[in-house]
């Protein structure tokens, strides 16, 4: 066991998703995530139905906003959004991973058709100024 995963924590972490996660969102809170005898540190919370709640930033706002179709939150609640691991998330100029939130699969819903080119076609447009 890794020793992030043996820390206790109140709020969604990374370690705690070694797979993507299908969440329903049911509120938010702002609430102070200081440690204690520090200063106040009031963050929002983005609570689920299923986990531990999320402490959100910008980014993971505004990826939950443009895979929910809204920036207003209250259009949230009850939506199902996916929360995963991402080891690309710097911090500090250093890779560290965090968490990013992305749009639940629809079920039936197909990919976008590939391009169909004819044999010997290419699959670009040259004509395209840039």
């Amino acid at each position: 066991m890794k020793i992030a995963q043996m820390v206790e924590s109140k709020y969604l972490k990374k370690e705690d998703l070694e797979a993507p996660r299908l969440l329903t969102i049911v509120g938010f809170e702002k609430v102070n995530v200081a440690k204690e005898n520090d200063a106040p540190d009031f963050q929002w919370l983005m609570k689920f139905q299923e986990c531990k709640p999320l402490v959100v930033k910008s980014t993971n706002l505004q990826l939950a906003a443009q895979a929910l179709g809204s920036d207003d939150t209250d259009n949230w609640i009850g939506k199902k959004i996916v929360a995963y691991h991402e080891p690309n998330v710097t911090f500090g100029g250093k890779l560290v991973g965090g968490i990013r939130l992305r749009g639940a699969r629809v079920p039936g819903a197909t990919a976008p058709p590939a391009i169909q080119t004819a044999p010997g076609e290419a699959e670009y447009d040259d004509s395209i100024p840039f």
